[in-house]
Parts: C-alpha cells; structure tokens; sequence
C-alpha cells in the first residue's frame, strides 16, 4: 500500500541517509561487528551528512526541525541495513530531544554545538542492576553538597555507554518522595568517579555498545542538573513517548527488510522440484506477514501524523510500541523458518535479524509494561 506520511523534503533526507549507509556504514559493518563497537568517526561523518542535529535549534548549528518524520526516515534506513551501524535513533530521537527541551541557554551554548556535529555522543542512564522498567526501584543517589552534587550509584543495559560524552542521569535527590523525588543530572566524559564497565556481551546487536556505568562520589556541577529539580519522573514521562515510537518505526521497516529479502529467497530456493515460495503453506505465511505489515505500517505512519499534529500522547506509544515490535518478532521468526537451515547461519542476515531483534519488546519499556500502562488509561 502506498504511504502518504512523507512529503519530498522528507524523501530528499532518505537518499541522503541511503548514500551515508552506502559509503560511511558498510564499508566497515564488518570491522564493527569483529570490534564490538561504532567507531566514533562515525557519528561525526553522520553529522556532516546532516542525519543529527537536523531536530536541534539553528542558533546551536541545528537545522530547526520540528518534523519527527525527519527522524523516522533516518531510523527506517538504518533499521533496514540492520544494527551494525551507530546509535543515531539514542542521538536523534531519544537523547536529543532532553536537551532541546530541558537545557538553559547556558547548557545549550555548552553542550548542543558539539552535538549537532556528532563531536559529543550523548546517553541516557535509567536501568539499574535492580531497576528495570520499574523506575520505581532506582537507587542511584545524589545528594548537595554546596554548589555542587554528589552522585552515587550504578547503571546498566546502557546504550552507547562506551562512546557517550554526555549521560543524563537518572537519579533520587529526594529519598522520601518516590516518584516526585528524581532528578536528571548531566554526567560528562572523564569526571572523577564517572567510570564506564565492561561493554556487555549480548547475543545480538554486537556493534552497539551497550555498557555499564558507575558513579563514585562523582561531583557534578548544579549547572549540570537538567530541567527542573525533582521533576526527572515527569521529564522522563515527556520525552519518552517519542523513543517508543522510534522503537516502532524501527521494527515495522527492519521486520519488511527481513521479509523482502526472504520473498527472493522463496522465489530462488527450490524443494521437490519448484520454489519454496510456490507452496501453499508457505505462500499463506508469506501473504499472511505482508499483510500485518501493511496494517502496523499504516499504524505507525497514523501516529507519526499524530506526533506532527501535536496529538500523540504516551498511550498511543504505548499501542505502536509494543504491537509493531511483536509483530515483528513473529515476522522475523516465520522468515527464519522459510529459510530452513540456512536461516540458522549468520552468512544469512536473517539469522543476525533473528536476534538482532529480539530486544525490541524488551528495551524502550517492555511489552507487558506497556499492556499494563494501555491497561490503567482503560480505568482498570
């Protein structure tokens, strides 16, 4: 089904992102992968092809864009070639939009003309070796001390933990007041006590550094405290609504890659004399996932209008979240399956799909999470 969502400008950035791909991404996906790391050179040859900053204010060397469409373009491109490419959607449409929204101008001036360019790579730190998707159980401390606050605590599960310049951290500066008692403070690449872990050994997504995080004692300037004092829980509830849905757009195109590249596998590969993809079964499969695509596709391009309208809220992120990810592990799971043993070697991406993937009702806020959080908006 055609889609109407985009407009040219928006397909003008897509050939942008796909000549980036082309000549900066995979030419080293390999070395990437063997490394289990982006290089940083990365993110700065991305901001040269204008795929960051593009959504950060011009006075900062931003292009002042508004339009998430923008960022769903870039997020289907890379979700397409698969995830041996940088953390653009964590830059992009998760981290970014803190420091749009929530930095001072004096912050502003500090931190966004580095990272418009690519130069600072940021993260943000909420999982904890004891907190998940339940904020509720962070323990990460900070407490004044003069001008000045004292940051304790640990993180994990952090993506682009390794090659950040900028973690916003989420921690209690009000012990007593559950969730009105968290704030997010800025913790910058070499401050004393800020020490980053082993890189974690996943079993798919090997270039992205998702790493551990702690934090001794760690002095951090109160002109490093973002937003407001105490409000961490609501700037978090702002902001993460977009990452939901970056989530989605990711898993609803990498799912129709997957699909693609397995339609041709069923054209080409024969059984019993003529192509798998001639067999009833297998073409009832296959016209069963092209059309739930089509429908979450649809889904997704609804919400994206939405969030242009200014009519998306943490519900509907919620809906798209965790649907388009299913969906997308069951599409990806049935396309394995079409390949029969060659789906099982990582010479096939479908294998590297398969696990690449699997995350994705996982990090961002779980599947069952966001059932309960649809759940509580029905009043029950």
């Amino acid at each position: 089904m055609r889609r109407s969502i985009f407009e040219p400008e928006h397909e003008q950035l897509r050939q942008t992102a796909r000549r980036y791909i082309e000549r900066e991404v995979a030419p080293n996906a390999e070395k990437w992968e063997a490394n289990g790391i982006v290089d940083r050179s990365a993110y700065s040859a991305a901001g040269r092809y204008g795929l960051i900053g593009f959504n950060m204010p011009e006075e900062y060397g931003g292009g002042g864009s508004d339009d998430f469409r923008f960022n769903a373009v870039i997020v289907e491109e890379l979700a397409k070639f698969g995830f041996l490419t940088p953390a653009l959607s964590v830059h992009n449409d998760i981290v970014g939009p803190y420091f749009k929204s929530l930095a001072t101008p004096e912050q502003k001036e500090r931190w966004l003309p580095g990272y418009t360019t690519g130069e600072l790579i940021g993260a943000i730190a909420m999982s904890e070796p004891s907190a998940g998707s339940d904020l509720a159980g962070i323990r990460t401390t900070a407490v004044r001390s003069g001008p000045d606050w004292i940051l304790s605590g640990s993180k994990t599960f952090i993506s682009a933990g390794i090659n950040s310049d900028l973690v916003i951290v989420v921690a209690r500066t009000d012990p007593a007041a559950g969730h009105k008692g968290f704030s997010l403070l800025v913790v910058e690449r070499g401050m004393a006590g800020f020490e980053r872990g082993r890189k974690l050994d996943k079993m798919g997504q090997p270039a992205q550094d998702t790493a551990e995080l702690s934090f001794t004692d760690v002095r951090i300037p109160a002109a490093n405290l973002l937003g407001e004092e105490n409000r961490g829980f609501y700037h978090l509830m702002e902001n993460l609504p977009s990452e939901r849905l970056s989530i989605a757009v990711a898993a609803v195109a990498g799912a129709r890659e997957t699909l693609r590249t397995t339609l041709q596998y069923a054209r080409d590969r024969t059984a019993f004399g003529q192509p798998i993809g001639s067999f009833q079964h297998n073409r009832f499969v296959l016209a069963e996932l092209d059309t739930e695509l089509d429908i979450a596709q649809q889904y997704v391009d609804r919400c994206l209008q939405a969030v242009a309208d200014g009519d998306f809220n943490a519900v509907d992120a919620a809906k798209v979240k965790w649907w388009s990810t299913e969906l997308a592990k069951r599409v990806v799971d049935a396309c394995l399956q079409l390949h029969g043993g060659y789906g099982y070697m990582n010479e096939y991406k479908v294998a590297k799909d398969f696990v690449d993937t699997r995350i994705q009702t996982i990090y961002g806020g779980t599947t069952e999470v966001m059932k309960d959080l649809i759940g509580r908006s029905l009043g029950l």
